[in-house]
């Protein structure tokens, strides 16, 4: 089983910047794919990045060129650097695991991840 735990989540104002974390526990972390989604409320929880375990990391367009996906694989641990944070980017951020998946695969869906954090509240205000 694999535990998830993120944190870094926090009140800004826009235009700030932020990091968050999330740590890994119980499997191969350096196989996983590894992924960010959020959660604003009253909708659906959205696709923000993603990471292959060999890296090629790929962005949701409403955060391309101000998010960045990297990882640790020493310290099992996932970032996401989120740059010139905007008030449409608050949400409950999470992050999610998937154990196999084909190297080609563009894992952009919620429910194509098997393993997922508690998350971690994201507040810009303008």
């Amino acid at each position: 089983q694999v535990q998830l735990v993120e944190s870094g989540g926090g009140l800004v104002q826009a235009g700030d910047s932020l990091r968050l974390s999330c740590a890994a526990s119980g499997g191969t972390f350096s196989l996983y794919a590894m992924g960010w989604f959020r959660q604003a409320p009253g909708k659906e929880r959205e696709f923000v990045a993603f990471s292959r375990s060999s890296g090629n990391p790929y962005y949701a367009d409403s955060v391309k060129g101000r998010f960045t996906i990297s990882r640790d694989n020493a310290k099992n641990t996932v970032f996401l650097q989120m740059n010139s944070l905007k008030p449409e980017d608050t949400a409950v951020y999470y992050c999610a695991a998937r154990q196999y998946y084909r190297e080609s695969a563009l894992l952009l869906q919620w429910y194509e991840y098997d393993y997922w954090g508690q998350g971690t509240q994201v507040t810009v205000s303008s």
